[in-house]
């Protein structure tokens, strides 16, 4: 079965960086795009980067951009999101997420995502 598994996450302080990864399972990873969410305390799940399949464009929140990177290594059925300049915001659980059938417009929607992992914490103290 699919399984979608995060790693890198917990707690640095503000200015710091993680790199997270979301190593998958049990699918072609080149065929799916794969995108990251977080989710704080009280909050709904956002939308933090995505990358596509085959042509590895990616697309980050305005909250993000300029500060965190995504990549994929598709030998390795993994992706990355390395965090920089981390802020005390950034704060909240992160997801890696899989689908293969996203389009352009669609691919910042929680609900367009079929797989998910089961979430990583990212703490950042100010």
């Amino acid at each position: 079965q699919v399984q979608l598994v995060e790693s890198g996450g917990g707690m640095v302080p503000a200015g710091g960086s993680l790199r997270l990864s979301c190593k998958a399972s049990g699918l072609t990873f080149n065929t799916y795009t794969v995108g990251w969410f977080r989710q704080a305390p009280g909050s709904e799940r956002e939308f933090v980067a995505a990358i596509k399949r085959y042509s590895s464009s990616t697309y980050y929140s305005n909250s993000v951009k300029g500060r965190f990177t995504m990549s994929r290594d598709n030998a390795k059925s993994t992706a990355y999101l390395q965090m920089n300049d981390l802020k005390a915001e950034d704060t909240a659980v992160y997801y890696c997420a899989a689908d293969q059938n996203l389009i352009t417009s669609s691919i910042g929607m929680v609900s367009q995502y079929d797989y998910w992992g089961q979430g990583i914490q990212v703490t950042v103290s100010s």
